[in-house]
């Protein structure tokens, strides 16, 4: 669900061609079989990030079937690599086998485990970080992601208005909503106010926050607890 008016919506879509060739039919099958990956606006404009900031180290966190990570190594500099976390062994069965359709297998490295565990072994520095993994846990993610992401680098968080219902109150979500509601709000608040994060926030799919890390040692200051 986009936060858009529907009519607008699918104008955009519309006008905007779907991907050519192996990787516009990963796309389309995945959205028609209900995978959780980027709708073809939010995809456009995460092609468009990759082709302009030209990273050479992409992190993403949240593979599912590989299409996001696919598109990224498709648009990033020859050369350029894609590590990819995940912690679905049903998402990543049917991701490899993507990711070798389309010949990446090279390009695209994958960690499985649950990101919170993994991030912290990760030395390695990135130019671009994509986060699109539970909503619930981008505040968790966020002290590792800084840890990681290098002055200069581009982080893209996904899905972060939960479907319009983060502009209403808490206690208007769906009771079972309400925590990720809670942490999302905070995610936002933080990452808009932290110091060295230059951060806007656009209606793209269902939200999609764009933050550019502008000094060293940036310092997470909201919250990071997985307790409800």
């Amino acid at each position: 669900m986009g936060l858009l008016d529907k009519d607008i919506t699918e104008y955009l879509q519309t006008i905007q061609p779907f991907f050519a060739g192996a990787l516009g039919e990963l796309h389309a099958a995945a959205l028609r079989e209900g995978f959780p990956v980027a709708p073809p606006e939010t995809a456009r404009l995460l092609a468009f990030l990759i082709t302009l900031a030209k990273p050479m180290r992409v992190l993403e966190i949240g593979c599912a079937v590989g299409f996001s990570a696919s598109l990224m190594a498709m648009h990033m500099p020859e050369g350029g690599t894609v590590t990819t976390i995940d912690r679905y062994a049903y998402m990543l069965e049917r991701a490899r086998p993507n990711l070798a359709r389309l010949g990446l297998t090279e390009r695209v490295s994958i960690l499985e485990g649950d990101a919170a565990d993994v991030l912290p072994t990760l030395t390695d520095a990135y130019d671009f970080i994509f986060l699109d993994a539970a909503k619930g846990q981008y505040g968790r993610f966020m002290p590792e992601c800084l840890r990681l992401l290098k002055t200069g680098g581009i982080l893209v968080a996904d899905d972060v208005m939960q479907e319009g219902m983060l502009a209403h109150e808490r206690t208007d979500a769906p009771r079972r909503k309400r925590t990720t509601h809670t942490r999302m709000h905070d995610f936002l608040y933080t990452l808009s106010h932290t110091e060295g994060m230059q951060t806007t926030i656009l209606p793209v799919g269902d939200g999609v926050a764009l933050a550019y890390k502008t000094t060293d040692n940036v310092t997470w200051r909201g919250a990071v607890d997985d307790v409800d």
